[in-house]
């Protein structure tokens, strides 16, 4: 049987008010599987003994003398379920919840004893990727992330994307009418884990991060699941890992695409889209970069619940992990030369235009000028009165802005 752990000094003590508390408050509370809108946060939930998933609840010592169980198996739920995996060496339970409320975190901290500050980061989210230990009970936060492709009327709002799978390419709806541009995004999500000696809880929030089939891949390896919750742990944060590494490989498309026709002339809202890219690197770098240190701490099996088996698998994760990091930290310095470059590319641009605005309007100007002094009505110009006057003007401001026009043209104004 797992002793419960005891709060931390000073900690459960200095608010002794706060409506979590009573969490802690001793006597069986039974599970609240349903928020008040009527939608359970229960994804799915599983007994595991040996690797294997239990379908039915399993017989104890004491059931196997003979003695069945008081309800003969009705009613069989996770807080059941965690009673008898304390009764036993490799047994667990795994519970996913998606978006829970208080209240439901409230009923399943007084079952699982959690520690009533994770409870409250596990309901907020938007936490940094962190690892932190309380007594027995480890508490695991990531960021997961998904690479979306879609399209998008010009003058239109984005619209919802479908539904896929959270490690691959999620596609919007077609959009009936107007002028159609590609965009890329990455959308981000929050996933904690509490872990016990006989649990784990996922909780997950956002559209970004499905577990059912990480959940289905590990129950296809029970050599593996056999290590206990842990083997979650792992399982989960090698698919969030293998996404990062599949979004960064996206990136570098968009950024070698944006690269090859930065410096084109004839494309339009080259600046936009390296503005757009950049802000997709630095939300991915968000969620990337912060998990270095617990995945760190999990490779170096500085975790004190963890077994010293998983601890191999971890440093495959961290070694993945800091190679993506250093990936998209380059992306985002490469980012900002292409933009750099654009810029000046777009001032020298500038510069050529204004110098041919420049030598066409000198050109004019000296034309404009003839055309007036001649245009003025004074009595006393000789060449008004000279037969050939008309044929010599028109004839030397032509030749003028042909000379003009050379000389513009070998000097590079033109």
């Amino acid at each position: 049987m797992v002793q419960s752990e005891s709060p931390r000094p000073g900690r459960k003590g200095a608010f002794p008010l706060r409506a979590v508390s009573r969490i802690f408050a001793p006597g069986p509370v039974p599970p609240r599987q349903t928020t008040p809108a009527g939608r359970s946060p229960v994804v799915d939930w599983g007994y595991y003994i040996a690797g294997v998933r239990q379908s039915a609840p399993p017989r104890s010592a004491s059931e196997a003398d003979g003695q069945d169980r008081a309800d003969g198996g009705a009613g069989w739920d996770y807080a059941a379920a965690l009673a008898d995996a304390r009764t036993r060496d490799d047994a667990f339970v795994w519970l996913g919840l998606h978006e829970p409320t208080l209240a439901d975190l409230t009923d399943l901290a007084a079952i699982f004893d959690l520690d009533e500050f994770a409870v409250e980061d596990a309901v907020k989210g938007g936490q940094r990727a962190k690892l932190e230990q309380y007594g027995a009970m480890t508490f695991l936060v990531v960021r997961t992330a998904s690479y979306i492709e879609h399209t998008e009327p010009a003058p239109a709002s984005e619209p919802a994307p479908r539904a896929g799978r959270w490690w691959g390419r999620q596609e919007h709806p077609p959009v009936p009418s107007g002028p159609r541009t590609e965009t890329e995004v990455v959308r981000t999500g929050d996933l904690m884990m509490f872990v016990g000696q006989h649990f784990i809880i996922t909780v997950r929030h956002g559209e970004v991060g499905a577990l059912g089939p990480v959940r289905a891949d590990l129950e296809r390896r029970p050599e593996l699941l056999r290590l206990g919750p842990w083997a979650v742990v792992y399982a989960i944060v090698d698919r969030v890992v293998d996404t990062y590494i599949h979004i960064a490989a996206r990136l570098e498309e968009d950024i070698d695409d944006v690269e090859s026709h930065v410096f084109s002339r004839h494309v339009h809202g080259r600046i936009a889209r390296v503005y757009q890219i950049k802000r997709e690197v630095l939300e991915f770098k968000r969620a990337v970069v912060p998990a270095q240190r617990p995945m760190a701490l999990l490779a170096e099996g500085r975790v004190g619940a963890m077994p010293k088996e998983i601890t191999r698998h971890f440093r495959d994760v961290h070694d993945h992990l800091v190679r993506t990091v250093e990936q998209v930290v380059s992306y985002d310095e490469m980012l900002n030369s292409i933009l750099q470059a654009r810029l000046a590319q777009v001032t020298v641009d500038q510069n050529n235009d204004m110098r041919k605005i420049a030598s066409w309007a000198a050109i004019a100007a000296v034309q404009t000028t003839i055309a007036g002094i001649y245009g003025m009505n004074f009595d006393y110009m000789p060449e008004i009165h000279w037969r050939f006057g008309y044929g010599f003007v028109l004839l030397f401001m032509f030749g003028t802005a042909i000379a003009m026009y050379r000389l513009f043209r070998r000097s590079g104004w033109l």
